[in-house]
Parts: C-alpha cells; sequence; structure tokens
C-alpha cells in the first residue's frame, strides 16, 4: 500500500478555528475567508547553482535522463503539492522550476561538482507547469549533502503572465544540520520556518520516499509582493528575486 502524503497543515489559532467553523455552520463561507490562516511561503535566496546550461531533458522526472539507459543514483523521492495564492485559490499554469545537488552533493552547474563526480544518470533540473487546481509534482532523489549546507531542494516559481520568478528552499524534517543552516536560519518567522520543512515518509513496499507541500505565493499576476523575504545568512534583507541568474542580494556565495 503506498504512503498518501498529506498536504501542508494550516497553523490554527483557537479563536481563528472556531471563527473558521462558525462562518462554514452559518453558511458564510466563501473564498478567502481563511486566507488569514495561510502562512505564506518565505523567499530564499536562489543561490549560485541555478543551471548555467539548461539540460536538453527538463520535464518532471529527473531520475532518467532521456538518452541514458541507468536511472539516477540515490533514494526515490516523490514531491507533489498546489501552488496557492494568499487567498488560497490555486494559480493554474505557472512555472515551477526544481534544482538540487544529486546523490554525490553535485548540481547541474560548470563549478557545481565539487564536492566529487557529478551522476550523468541524473537530470539535475525540472520544471511542471501547474493545472487548474494548482497541482505541481516532481519525481526526483534524496539530494546529497554537501560542505555548509543542509539537505535541501531549490523551487522557482514564475506566474503566468509574470517577468520574476520567486525563490525558495524545501527540507527535511529531523535533518541533524538543519539546526547549523544559515539560509535556514534566516528565515525569521517561526512559521514561515516551519512552513518549508517537511516529513518524507517511506512507502512500505517500494521504499520510495514521499512529500506533499502547498506553496503559498503572497501575490497574484498585478499584485505587489506581500513575502518576507528575510535576511540572506550574512546581510540585510534582499529585494524579491529577479529573473534567471540573479540572485537576492545579501547572501554569500556559500548558500547553495
Amino acid at each position: 500500500m503506498s504512503t498518501v502524503p498529506q498536504f501542508f497543515h494550516i497553523p490554527l489559532s483557537r479563536r481563528r478555528l472556531v471563527r473558521g467553523l462558525t462562518l462554514t455552520a452559518a453558511g458564510l463561507w466563501a473564498p478567502g475567508a481563511f486566507a488569514e490562516l495561510l502562512t505564506l511561503t518565505p523567499g530564499m535566496t536562489e543561490g549560485p547553482f541555478y543551471p548555467d546550461k539548461l539540460p536538453l531533458d527538463q520535464d518532471n522526472d529527473l531520475i532518467r535522463v532521456s538518452d541514458r539507459t541507468s536511472p539516477a543514483l540515490g533514494t526515490i523521492t516523490n514531491l507533489s503539492g498546489r501552488l496557492l495564492d494568499k487567498n488560497g485559490g490555486p494559480l493554474k499554469d505557472a512555472l515551477i522550476e526544481l534544482w538540487q545537488a544529486d546523490d554525490h552533493g553535485a548540481y547541474l552547474h560548470s563549478h557545481g561538482d565539487s564536492q566529487g563526480t557529478r551522476d550523468p544518470d541524473f537530470q539535475g533540473y525540472g520544471k511542471f507547469t501547474t493545472g487548474k487546481d494548482g497541482g505541481w509534482r516532481f519525481r526526483t532523489i534524496k539530494p546529497g549533502l554537501y560542505t555548509g549546507r543542509t539537505r535541501h531542494y531549490h523551487f522557482g516559481i514564475t506566474l503566468k503572465g509574470g517577468e520574476k520568478r520567486f525563490t525558495t528552499q524545501l527540507f527535511f524534517a529531523g535533518e541533524p544540520g538543519n539546526a547549523q543552516d544559515g539560509v535556514l536560519r534566516g528565515v525569521r518567522d517561526e512559521k514561515q520556518r516551519a512552513s518549508v520543512i517537511r516529513e518524507f515518509k517511506a512507502d512500505k513496499d517500494s521504499k520510495e520516499l514521499a512529500a506533499a507541500w502547498d506553496i503559498v505565493m503572497g501575490h497574484t499576476p498585478g499584485d505587489g509582493d506581500d513575502h518576507d523575504h528575510g535576511p540572506g545568512p550574512d546581510g540585510p534583507p534582499p529585494p524579491p528575486p529577479g529573473g534567471r541568474g540573479i540572485p537576492p542580494a545579501g547572501g554569500p556565495p556559500s548558500a547553495r
């Protein structure tokens, strides 16, 4: 039997919960009625290893490269979730990008293999366009470790009709390096920091890991940016991330 991942738990205070249940019972529910309960996904540094040369194969299955016969090394991991606006509505036709270290801790980048030889059977980068429900998914591996960072994934989100790419990262619950990771510690809001740490559960039969994560954007196309992007590990709060290859200011080169 496969493990069914649970989506990100929206934290509720007792007062808010009672208010929400009262609205529902009274038939006063409306889209956005619980918007105040959503935790905005914090912006985080893009890091220096966004691919400087995108692969020919850019689909959402990163464990298989089209011109190779062997699968990637590492523990297969299934990531899924929804992209939501600040009112809880789905954001369709948005571009979700994922890039990460392979099982050796190396990135798909001309300078990303300092930890060892990159796995040629790992795609290293993938993308997915959200459906009408805001849904997205990737089949990848558990990222390898490298000096200076805890285990993590990089995500980039570009809304339909938008030009800016919002960047953030996803972390593993219980990872020993979390407490010392400068990027994760740089998220000052406790709820926002908790929102990017997920529990990855292993399927009883396949042993594949799975986690679900809702990404909550602080704006929709045409709106201002409501995100607190937080400081880089060694600097002041950066401006919203820009286009391809432009990391937020304030994060050191080690923020990979």
